[in-house]
C-alpha cells in the first residue's frame, strides 16, 4: 500500500482586527488568517473570517455578498478605499482592521 504524505505551505498570514459588535460577535479581538495562495484581496481576507466565524459575523460584514457600506476597512492603517477597495491585494504580514461607524453628538 502506498502512503502518501501532503504538506501545505501557508505562505500568507494576515491579521485582522476586529472592533465593537464585530469583537463580541466573534469573541475576540485578533483572528489571524493564513492562506496557501496568492492573489489574496480584502475581499477574500473578509470572506475568509465570516466563514470561520459563523453566521452573525457573515451578517454583520456582508448584505448579500457585497460588503456592507457602512463599515472602514483598513489595510496597514490606510483606508482600502483609497486604494483598490475590496479588490487591494494583500501579501504576508499585513493588518486589516474593521472600523464600524462612530457616532457622536
Amino acid at each position: 500500500m502506498d502512503t502518501q504524505i501532503y504538506i501545505v505551505v501557508f505562505n500568507v498570514r494576515v491579521t485582522v482586527r476586529l472592533f465593537t459588535t464585530l469583537r463580541e460577535l466573534a469573541g475576540k479581538r485578533i483572528e489571524t488568517l493564513q492562506f496557501n495562495s496568492g492573489d489574496i484581496t480584502v475581499r477574500r481576507v473578509l470572506e475568509k473570517l465570516a466563514q470561520k466565524n459563523g453566521g452573525e459575523v457573515q451578517d454583520y460584514l456582508f448584505k448579500e455578498k457585497t460588503v456592507r457600506d457602512h463599515l472602514q476597512i483598513l489595510l496597514n492603517g490606510r483606508s482600502v478605499s483609497l486604494m483598490e477597495h475590496l479588490e487591494t491585494p494583500v501579501k504576508n504580514g499585513d493588518e486589516i482592521a474593521i472600523i464600524p461607524p462612530v457616532g457622536g453628538g
